[in-house]
């Protein structure tokens, strides 16, 4: 049992080979009952005694039961039952647990589904009954999935409580220090023990974490921001300043409009610790929570700033804030419609009575949904907005049949929809968009092709449309953007500037990219072994 997580593939005896199994196992930090080597010797002792050989192995280390997001091998293991790639004809799992504590019990029960569905039994080789699809073993199950989702709530609740408790005492939650700052671990008696850098964590149970003074260098910008802001310099010019000087951020990242008034209106630079502003809980979206439940814990460690400046710089920001009403934002906007004849976001942006674009979507969720409350029709918006859609939907069904194309050549490859992005073998992304036409007063046809932020460095593979947006003119490859660039302006006269190569035919694009990426994860595999 010692090597209960080695595959055996090659050299089966003949009377097992219909007999084929694989073992998802997984651990996040529950018990040390549902470590990976635990599971995994249960598993092995169900395989030997019903006489299956384990040809494969699906595991996720560390990874929540709350969300299939980052379970790379559940996915895998979803992926290849659906494509028909695997090679068993069993799937053994240490409990019902194990695939989730999905707060939808439906979920866990419709991965189990998809395995029945394909001819996979599903065994669970730690419960007391059989996985044999009998009125008791369904109502079992369904029990098992309710406990687990419970645990998963029971165990929040209790975590939540000890967290706000720590909190009023001043300690850090976890989470990266602000811009200045650093974590300093405590021992029992609230002695200082040493600092804890990026990805470090503390290593005893009895210890803490509370914040204290960074770097002298950074204690030092950060004083600087609260002088020029205080003596008339806005965020944008701080950051701009900060930028020119090639100051780092604590996350490596350029200086933003965002970071600077953080900044500024962060309590903890003369401070005080305040806990739960937002949260997250059960895999949900992280939502901010109201002031009632906001935990503060006051003059906690040393301040950098002194505290008139802190108030004044707040003062001076919250000046900035004209809370209105939504009725008063639908008004106004109505009222530059009539004088405007038409609206935008750059035209929202530009009007000195109205908010900004973002805050009206934050307010009413949509551009759409803005236009159909104060009665503006513009079909136009609308057909290019389509429009849109329609080129995007193709070019995610471009980007599905590229990975066809590679599976066929023995390559793996997985496709992100959410951002357009075609990853192979973990060594190259290729990232699929939109160049659509553009001509203005001046200037000779140019094509505007807008980056994703998310975008992995690799290719790009873009459709160009043609003068009218509605049609295909041709095809272009041409490496990832580099640096903070959002748009690239391509034109028939910088095609060789930008190494853009033209295609007429999606086809004839697909048969000279796939042999370069081939080429490349070959060499990247090569490299790493």
């Amino acid at each position: 049992m010692r090597n209960a997580l080695v595959v055996r593939t090659d050299r089966l005896p003949q009377s097992q080979k219909a007999h084929r199994a694989a073992q998802y196992v997984r651990m996040s930090t529950d018990y040390q009952q549902y470590s990976i080597e635990n599971q995994a010797v249960v598993i092995a002792a169900y395989a030997e005694l019903h006489k299956l050989t384990i040809v494969r192995t699906y595991r996720d280390d560390g990874e929540s039961g709350l969300k299939i997001e980052n379970r790379g091998a559940l996915t895998e293991l979803m992926d290849d039952v659906l494509s028909g790639r695997n090679e068993f004809d069993h799937l053994l799992v240490f409990d019902v647990s194990r695939w989730g504590r999905f707060q939808d019990v439906d979920e866990s029960a419709h991965y189990e589904f998809i395995c029945r569905k394909a001819g996979i039994k599903v065994a669970y080789c730690a419960e007391q009954f059989d996985n044999d699809g009998s009125l008791l073993s369904s109502i079992l199950k369904n029990i098992k999935r309710v406990m687990a989702a419970e645990f998963s709530r029971e165990l929040s609740a209790k975590v939540y409580a000890g967290e706000c408790r720590l909190a009023r005492l001043g300690f850090k939650m976890g989470g990266r220090p602000s811009y200045g700052l650093r974590r300093v671990v405590i021992d029992e008696r609230g002695k200082p023990k040493g600092t804890l850098s990026a990805g470090e964590r503390k290593y005893l149970i009895t210890d803490r974490v509370t914040i204290g003074p960074g770097a002298l260098d950074e204690i030092e910008v950060v004083k600087w921001i609260y002088a020029e802001f205080l003596a008339g310099k806005s965020q944008s010019a701080i950051k701009r300043e900060l930028n020119r000087r090639g100051v780092p951020t604590n996350t490596g990242r350029p200086w933003s409009v965002h970071v600077v008034g953080g900044i500024l209106q962060n309590e903890a630079y003369i401070g005080n610790f305040i806990w739960n502003q937002s949260s997250q809980k059960l895999g949900a979206h992280r939502t901010r929570n109201p002031r009632e439940h906001w935990i503060r814990s006051e003059a906690r460690f040393e301040p950098i700033i002194d505290r008139a400046d802190f108030l004044q710089a707040r003062k001076i920001i919250e000046g900035y804030r004209v809370c209105i009403s939504d009725t008063e934002m639908l008004t106004r906007l109505r009222k530059v419609l009539m004088k405007k004849g038409v609206l935008s976001g750059p035209i929202i942006n530009a009007a000195p009575s109205l908010p900004c674009c973002t805050t009206y979507l934050t307010r009413f969720g949509s551009l759409r949904n803005l236009y159909r409350l104060v009665g503006y029709d513009y079909p136009k918006h609308w057909n290019d907005l389509n429009d849109f859609r329609r080129w995007s939907d193709l070019s995610v069904g471009f980007a599905a049949a590229l990975r066809e194309r590679f599976e066929q050549v023995g390559r793996r490859a997985v496709l992100d929809s959410s951002i357009g992005c075609l990853d192979i073998d973990d060594g190259a992304s290729i990232c699929f968009g939109i160049a659509r036409w553009r001509k203005y007063e001046g200037h000779g046809p140019r094509w505007m092709l807008r980056r994703r932020s998310r975008w992995p460095a690799g290719w790009i593979v873009a459709i160009r449309l043609n003068a009218n947006n509605d049609a295909i003119q041709d095809y272009i490859l041409l490496p990832s953007l580099t640096g903070t660039r959002m748009h690239l302006w391509i034109s028939d006269t910088n095609l060789q500037t930008h190494n853009i190569e033209v295609f007429q035919t999606y086809d004839k694009l697909v048969r000279s990219l796939v042999p370069r990426v081939t080429e490349k994860c070959a060499a990247f595999q090569s490299g790493g072994d």
